[in-house]
C-alpha cells in the first residue's frame, strides 16, 4: 500500500479510476431526467440569445438555481460542440470534471487529517459511490456543488486542526480557498454549502466550547471575497428581472422545499438512512460498522471534524420535507474517509458479529441490484441486450466477493473488491445497459421519428411536455393542447404534430370541427418514468406532399 501512496501516484490512480467510472455512458446516455433536460435547454438558450444573465426555459423564467452550472456548461459547449447539436455530453462534462476534482481534493485534504493511506482509500470509496457516478453523468449542479463542498470543508478542516495543534497552522491562502469555494457554491446552488459549513462550525464550537480558532477563517475579509464572487450576478439578474428572479427562487423553490414535499419528492425523517445502503453502494458495505467505530473515538479532533460535517447536515436533510437521493451527497467525502479510517486501523467494529450480519444484508442488496440489470432491459428495451445477463453475473459476483472478504475479516482486499465492483458494474450499466432502454427514453424515440419525416417550422406537441423533447426538437417546439395541435395542421402538409394518447380525444374532436383529416405518420410507445405511466405519442400530418 505504501508504494501506491507516494508522490503523485495517488492522484494518477484516482484520475484513472475516475476515467473508468465517469466516462462510460457520458456520450451514449440520453438526457436522464427533467432537471437535467431543463438545465441543458436553458444553457442552449443562453448560447442562442447571448444572454448569460437570465435563465430561461423557452419563454419561462427558470428561477430554480443560480447561474454557475449554466455558465460552466455554456463554456463546455462553446469549446467542444455547437448550440445546434443535440449531443448532451458537452453539457455533462463540467459535472464529470467536478466529480473528478472532488475525488482528488478529498485525497488532498484527507491526507492532512488521517495520512495518505486513509486518504487514498477514502477518495476511492467516494469516487465509486453510486450517487456520485450518477451525478457525474448528468448536466446538473450536484457534482459541481460537491467539488465546492470538498474545497470549503477541506479548508475548514485545515484551519480547525491547525488551531488544535494537530497540523501546521493554516495560512491566509487556506482561508482564501474556503471563501472562494463558498462564493462559487452560492453561484452554483445558493445557500446549501454555506449552511453545511455553518452547521459544522456550530457543532465543533459547542462540542469543544472553543471559538477562537474561527479567527483563522479571516471572516471579515472572507465575506468580502465570497460576496465579490456571487453578488455581481445576483445584482445583474435582479436588475434584468425587476427582482422577480430572487423572489421566485425563494417563494417558488426554496420555501416550498422547506415547508413541504415539492413536486411529490417527499419522505419521512429517516428516508436517507434507509437509502444510504444504495446511494453509497458499493462502499456502504463498510458504512454502519465504520460509523460505530468512529463514534467510539469521537474525541479525536480529525474524527470530530468529520462527524461535525456529517451529523448536523444529515439531520438537516432528514428534517427538510422535500427529499431527493443526491441531497446528502455533500456529506459523502467525510463518510468515505471514516470508512477508510476503520479499514486502515482495523477497527474491531468491522469484525464484530453485528457487522457480519450487515455484510450478509449488503450482499442481498447487491443481488437485487444485479437482478435489476436484467429486469430493466426486459421491461424497457425492445429486446434483451446480449450483455445484460453477463453484466448481472459480473455485478453479483464482484459484490459477493467483496462481502465474503469482509466476512472473512480481510478488510483491505474487501475495499479493493468494492472498487472493482464499482468499475465493472457502472461501466456495463451506464454504457451497455441504460442507453438501450428505448422505452424509457420516449423523447429520443420521438426525435428520431421527427427526423425521418420532412416538415417545415416548429413541431407542435400535445399531452407530452417533457423538457428533453424540447432539447431534441429545438427551442421553438410548441407544447400545447390537443385542440391547438389540430389547428396547427391547417398549415398544410408541411405541418407536423405529436399527440399523446391522453390528448387524442380532444385532438380528433377539434380536427373534426375545423375540417382537418389527420394522417398517422408514425407512432412511439414507451414509459414516461417522470410521470410513472405508459405513454403513446402519435405523429400526425395532413394529406399531401411534405417539403
Amino acid at each position: 500500500m505504501e508504494r501506491l501512496t507516494g508522490g503523485i501516484r495517488p492522484y494518477l490512480l484516482l484520475s484513472l479510476l475516475s476515467v473508468f467510472l465517469y466516462l462510460p455512458g457520458l456520450v451514449a446516455l440520453p438526457p436522464m431526467d427533467r432537471d437535467e433536460s431543463r438545465f441543458i435547454q436553458a444553457t442552449r438558450q443562453m448560447l442562442e440569445t447571448g444572454d448569460y444573465v437570465r435563465i430561461q426555459f423557452q419563454q419561462e423564467m427558470r428561477a430554480k438555481k443560480p447561474v454557475g452550472a449554466y455558465w460552466l456548461q455554456a463554456a463546455s459547449v462553446s469549446l467542444f460542440s455547437d448550440k445546434a447539436s443535440t449531443s448532451v455530453w458537452p453539457y455533462r462534462l463540467p459535472s464529470a470534471l467536478s466529480a473528478w476534482a472532488a475525488v482528488l481534493m478529498t485525497f488532498a485534504f484527507g491526507q492532512y487529517l488521517f495520512g495518505r493511506q486513509v486518504a487514498l482509500l477514502g477518495a476511492a470509496l467516494l469516487a465509486s459511490s453510486l450517487i456520485l457516478v450518477s451525478e457525474a453523468h448528468q448536466a446538473k449542479t450536484d457534482a459541481i456543488m460537491l467539488a465546492c463542498a470538498v474545497a470549503a470543508q477541506g479548508a475548514l478542516a485545515r484551519i480547525y486542526l491547525g488551531a488544535r495543534g494537530q497540523a501546521a497552522t493554516a495560512g491566509p491562502l487556506v482561508a482564501l480557498v474556503f471563501w472562494v469555494a463558498i462564493g462559487a457554491s452560492i453561484l452554483v446552488k445558493g445557500p446549501v454549502i454555506p449552511a453545511i459549513s455553518i452547521l459544522t462550525i456550530l457543532a465543533l464550537g459547542f462540542a469543544d466550547r472553543q471559538w477562537a480558532w474561527l479567527v483563522g477563517l479571516r471572516p471579515f475579509t472572507g465575506l468580502i471575497v465570497a460576496a465579490s464572487i456571487a453578488a455581481p450576478w445576483f445584482v445583474a439578474i435582479s436588475n434584468a428581472t425587476g427582482g422577480a428572479f430572487v423572489g421566485e427562487a425563494v417563494k417558488g423553490d426554496l420555501l416550498p422545499k422547506l415547508l413541504g414535499a415539492q413536486e411529490s419528492h417527499g419522505g419521512w425523517p429517516g428516508t436517507y438512512l434507509a437509502l444510504a445502503a444504495v446511494i453509497l453502494w458499493p462502499g456502504s458495505l463498510l458504512l454502519w460498522p465504520s460509523l460505530t467505530a468512529a463514534w467510539k473515538v469521537r474525541l479525536r479532533p480529525e474524527i470530530r471534524f468529520c462527524l461535525a460535517w456529517i451529523i448536523p447536515a444529515w439531520v438537516m436533510f432528514e428534517i427538510v420535507p422535500t427529499k431527493l437521493p443526491h441531497y446528502v451527497l455533500p456529506t459523502f467525502p467525510a463518510l468515505a474517509l471514516l470508512m477508510a479510517v476503520a479499514v486502515v486501523g482495523r477497527a474491531p467494529d468491522l469484525l464484530s458479529k453485528p457487522a457480519k450480519v450487515w455484510y450478509g444484508l449488503w450482499c442481498l442488496i447487491g443481488l437485487v441490484l444485479a437482478a435489476a440489470v436484467v429486469i430493466a432491459p426486459h421491461q424497457f428495451a425492445p429486446a434483451l441486450p446480449v450483455m445484460s445477463i453477463p453484466s448481472a453475473l459480473l455485478v453479483a459476483g464482484t459484490a459477493l466477493a467483496a462481502g465474503w472478504l469482509a466476512f472473512r475479516e480481510r478488510m483491505r482486499p474487501a475495499v479493493m473488491a468494492l472498487v472493482l465492483t464499482a468499475v465493472t458494474s457502472f461501466q456495463v450499466v451506464f454504457e451497455g445497459v441504460l442507453p438501450g432502454l428505448d422505452y424509457l427514453f420516449v423523447s429520443r424515440q420521438a426525435a428520431a421519428l421527427v427526423a425521418e419525416r420532412p416538415h417545415r417550422g416548429a413541431v407542435v406537441v400535445a399531452g407530452y411536455a417533457e423538457p428533453s423533447l424540447v432539447f431534441y426538437l429545438g427551442t421553438d417546439t410548441v407544447l400545447t393542447s390537443g385542440e391547438n395541435a389540430a389547428r396547427h395542421l391547417t398549415n398544410g402538409p408541411a405541418a407536423l404534430t405529436l399527440v399523446a394518447d391522453r390528448e387524442e380525444e380532444t385532438f380528433f374532436a377539434a380536427a373534426a370541427r375545423i375540417g382537418v383529416k389527420p394522417v398517422v405518420v408514425g407512432v412511439v410507445k414507451g414509459f414516461n418514468y417522470s410521470r410513472g405511466r405508459k405513454v403513446t405519442l402519435t405523429a400526425y400530418a395532413v394529406e399531401g406532399k411534405a417539403p
